[in-house]
């Protein structure tokens, strides 16, 4: 492909999508991510799209949101990581509150193995996950469709929610900065997923590399109320991104990385159903130590590195070294 029509590509997906990673920009044009990072160079000088830590996104600042389509084929290995892990947190019998997503929608397929477990949503594709899990009892708030992403949203929604009680939220967004939190680019879904905060005990992120250091227009979770970020290792050249890790950490989020390549820690673990391998590295509140170093979690074996904050800053410093 010659490079016209490779910047022509990588244009056509930023703008039907509003951000793509390098990664994923150099999986579709079949090149290497120097390549596309350097394509992407080419075209910001012409004003046609912005670099934004990793990847790429329209001009003018903040992102716009991208619809389920576009989104679901985005970050595919890393989401499937991130849920693996944020799956691993949640206890059988526990009562949990999950927000609309791409990727809550991959922790929901999960859910469906942990008994007893009572879910709370406002999403048709979590609720959908989960609707042949014979031991898990799915609780729909009411609320107008959107759409684009399948989510009830409104006044309704944030009604139902009132006088709600939780363990824990597991959210997604399209952006997550230390200095705003997590933000999205629809005021309705930020709204309700506000919602979904107030109902929780602890708050669990979920975000994929790409959206680290981007913001977004509605503010939903501030950082000083999200208890755990759950997020896949940025690329080595991402300096932003692990730039971004560090400055949560400092605020005292806990981070776990999820990985998607080969193990670090303790040799490679595979997921049950295939996929890439994960880390061998212990999660908070994990039950039962298994042969071999492994933990196990509510769904079998799995790994991860977690951060509590006081490791938080030298596993961060360690990533960017890499």
């Amino acid at each position: 492909m010659f490079a016209a029509e490779r910047r022509q590509l990588i244009l056509e997906m930023v703008r039907a999508n509003g951000a793509v990673s390098l990664r994923e920009l150099a999986r579709v044009v079949q090149t290497s991510e120097v390549t596309v990072r350097r394509d992407v160079r080419a075209l910001e000088a012409e004003g046609l799209l912005d670099r934004r830590h990793g990847g790429a996104v329209l001009p003018g600042g903040l992102t716009r949101e991208s619809g389920f389509p576009q989104k679901s084929h985005l970050a595919t290995a890393e989401k499937t990581a991130i849920a693996d892990v944020a799956a691993s947190l949640v206890e059988e019998g526990e009562a949990i509150v999950v927000g609309a997503g791409t990727t809550t929608q991959e922790l929901a397929r999960r859910l469906a193995r942990v008994p007893g477990l009572t879910v709370v949503t406002n999403s048709l594709l979590v609720a959908q996950a989960l609707a042949h899990a014979n031991r898990v009892e799915v609780v729909m708030t009411g609320g107008t469709l959107r759409g684009s992403n399948y989510a009830l949203v409104g006044s309704g929604a944030e009604q139902s929610l009132q006088g709600l009680r939780v363990s824990r939220a597991f959210l997604s967004g399209s952006g997550l900065t230390a200095e705003r939190g997590l933000s999205t680019s629809n005021m309705l879904s930020a709204s309700v997923d506000r919602a979904l905060v107030q109902a929780a005990a602890e708050v669990v992120v979920l975000a994929d590399h790409t959206k680290l250091g981007t913001d977004t227009m509605f503010q939903t979770v501030p950082t000083d109320v999200i208890t755990r970020l759950v997020t896949d290792e940025p690329p080595a050249h991402d300096e932003r991104a692990a730039t971004e890790l560090q400055a949560l950490a400092d605020q005292g989020v806990q981070i776990a990385v999820a990985g998607t390549g080969a193990a670090a820690h303790g040799g490679e673990q595979h997921p049950p159903g295939g996929g890439r391998p994960r880390r061998d590295v212990p999660l908070p509140g994990q039950r039962g130590r298994l042969p071999g170093g492994q933990f196990r979690g509510p769904g079998g074996p799995l790994g991860a590195d977690v951060l509590a904050p006081e490791r938080s800053a030298a596993r961060v410093a360690d990533l960017r070294r890499r």
